[in-house]
């Protein structure tokens, strides 16, 4: 009778377990069906009776959800409607207690693809979490309910992290590792800028504009490319915000990276000029048979369109999809120095 309790009060606490975590009592109770197959074989090796013949044998095990009583059943292959009942006095107890911690080890396991299940849903959008450890490059980021992976590819290259430090990511997939199933997150990927835009503007929210391309170098510059989809909406004006507030935002999330807002359009060459934009543009030709974009400027525009180490007119090429080649007319442009306007408005003041 003791051991009846025993293994009642056990089935209950299973259950209050997969109440608690969410968890199907299904799952919980083949796990049990398992473990007890597992532990009568451990035991018929351990006392050399019918050892061969426990591991050639099929085995069932009944268990009443209600009283946790287990009963386990052997047949041999092809001869299923032939049980025998080969539970050993006692064993019900015996089973719970060397199953116990295979069993909830399998709890922690099911609870885990439970909460994978769950972030699956979420793949593609943006989530917040901690910086728990470093493996290495990688980062081990403390997501609440589990762990996340962020391998040291979807880091920002000069990006410093300290732990316990709270971040934003883009949760970008989930895979199979050598740990098991993996959430994978990002800060480099493009499109964690993009998902950082959807959450300041509501009007890509809508659908009221739309990003058509996005190109980035990781902390250092971004240029995206966006359109209205709503007549009267500007897509520039309400990504950049009133006083520029929500790309300020998201440049702040990125740490000061460098984000450029352009309009999209259709005309490739319209497009590449806005992409090289404030640089004053010449002239533009398309080399089709090349794919190949010739950009003539001024030479006092040449190093403005080029861009440091070559990055703006590098991501101008992969948002237009063109090759460009920029050259210089040796000419001086009519375009005033900054320095000049700002001084011309202070006056005009």
């Amino acid at each position: 009778m003791v051991a009846q309790t025993a293994r009642t009060e056990f089935a209950q606490a299973l259950k209050a377990v997969a109440t608690e975590r969410g968890l199907d009592v299904e799952v919980i109770l083949e796990t049990i069906r398992q473990a007890i197959i597992a532990a009568y074989k451990r035991d018929a090796r351990e006392q050399g009776e019918e050892g061969e013949e426990a591991e050639e044998l099929q085995y069932e095990v009944e268990i009443d959800p209600v009283s946790g009583e287990a009963k386990i059943y052997s047949y041999e292959e092809g001869k299923h409607n032939k049980k025998k009942d080969i539970t050993p006095p006692g064993f019900g107890r015996i089973a719970a207690q060397t199953a116990k911690q295979v069993i909830h080890q399998k709890i922690r396991e099911a609870e885990k693809d439970a909460v994978l299940e769950e972030f699956s849903d979420r793949v593609g959008s943006l989530i917040s979490g901690m910086i728990l450890r470093f493996d290495g490059p990688n980062v081990r980021v403390d997501m609440g309910r589990t762990e996340g992976l962020m391998p040291a590819e979807e880091r920002v290259p000069n990006e410093r992290l300290s732990l316990s430090q709270r971040l934003t990511f883009l949760l970008k997939n989930i895979v199979e590792g050598p740990r098991g199933k993996e959430v994978i997150l990002s800060r480099a990927d493009p499109e964690f800028v993009k998902k950082l835009f959807s959450r300041e503007v509501p009007e890509l929210s809508s659908g009221s504009i739309e990003i058509k391309a996005i190109v980035r170098e990781p902390g250092t510059r971004t240029k995206i490319a966006v359109v209205s989809k709503q007549s009267g909406v500007d897509p520039v004006g309400s990504c950049v915000g009133q006083k520029g507030v929500r790309v300020q935002a998201v440049t702040n999330e990125l740490n000061g990276e460098r984000v450029d807002i352009i309009p999209w359009t259709d005309d490739q060459k319209e497009l590449i000029k806005v992409a090289l934009s404030p640089a004053e543009i010449d002239s533009i030709s398309i080399i089709k048979s090349t794919n190949t974009a010739k950009v003539v400027v001024p030479e006092d525009q040449l190093s403005i369109v080029i861009g440091k180490e070559g990055q703006n007119v590098r991501l101008a090429s992969k948002l237009a999809g063109v090759k460009i080649d920029v050259i210089s007319s040796g000419k001086v442009s009519n375009k005033k120095p900054v320095k000049e306007k700002q001084e011309e408005k202070r006056r005009a003041r």
